[in-house]
């Protein structure tokens, strides 16, 4: 089990408590007991595999317990003043939610399964960092943190900058840096950047293109007015599964892309994004 695991089996639990004979002691989670009640439940009587098992699985559910602080939907020891403890509680076993943590769990539980970095979907995104460079990575990485937060209309603000770093970098692979800055600085600079991408490109890869952006655009435009925004986690979720779609359809299309293209500029381009 990897911490990915132990996070979305920790979430689940914190959503509908895990029942079992063993004390919590004065957490909300503590996870020695939490985990052995789970594993004796695959293998019930059978103490010695439950204890191996509790030892090599805790590294994993150590790390996904900070994970969930480092979120802010739990904090480190008991839940109340003067509450029982223990000194494995106590040395990192033992959590409590917090009332962030409270608020979050009772709202839609759609992210449940989305990775937050360091997880999958960062991982996946990481990927494509040499790719699109500096710029895409560290708005990619900024984007899940946000959502992982619930700060939805955030999350899809960087998943819209994270698509402009992807299109200047194709864009630069394909014309080079100078020509593709100096369009990008003037008015409707995006569009004429997109122009260069796949303006002349066959109809089936500029549909498959705008299929990809249009929305994820729309989306970063609206946050940029005044106005209250109404985006909640629906189209923040659908905005980071669009925006690795994005990379992954570039990523593959690369060559017909930037064929044709003074490749100098590759790559250092998207610190700029």
């Amino acid at each position: 089990m990897n911490e990915e695991d132990a996070t979305n089996l920790l979430i689940g639990w914190l959503r509908k408590p895990y029942v079992s004979n063993y004390s919590s002691y004065g957490y909300d989670i503590y996870l020695p007991n939490l985990i052995r009640a789970y594993l004796e439940k695959q293998r019930p009587q059978d103490t010695q595999y439950v204890e191996t098992r509790l030892r090599e699985e805790m590294p994993a559910f150590f790390a996904a317990g900070w994970e969930l602080c480092r979120r802010g939907i739990l904090r480190p020891g008991v839940h109340s003043y003067n509450a029982q403890a223990t000194s494995d509680g106590n040395a990192g076993a033992g959590y409590s939610i917090t009332p962030f943590g409270h608020r979050w769990l009772e709202e839609s539980g759609h992210d449940d399964f989305v990775p937050t970095e360091p997880g999958r979907f960062a991982e996946m995104l990481n990927g494509f960092r040499d790719r699109f460079g500096p710029g895409f990575h560290q708005r990619s990485q900024e984007a899940i943190r946000c959502y992982g937060a619930h700060a939805f209309l955030a999350c899809t603000v960087m998943c819209g900058a994270a698509v402009e770093s992807v299109i200047l970098a194709t864009a630069i692979a394909r014309h080079g840096e100078g020509k593709v800055l100096a369009e990008y600085r003037t008015a409707s600079g995006r569009r004429k950047v997109e122009s260069l991408i796949v303006g002349k490109a066959r109809v089936q890869l500029q549909d498959e293109y705008r299929g990809y952006t249009t929305l994820l655009n729309y989306w970063r435009d609206e946050s940029a007015h005044g106005m209250a925004s109404e985006i909640q986690d629906n189209e923040a979720y659908t905005s980071l599964a669009m925006l690795l779609r994005l990379c992954k359809f570039i990523d593959d299309r690369w060559n017909e892309l930037t064929t044709s293209a003074d490749r100098a500029g590759t790559c250092r381009n998207a610190s700029h994004g």
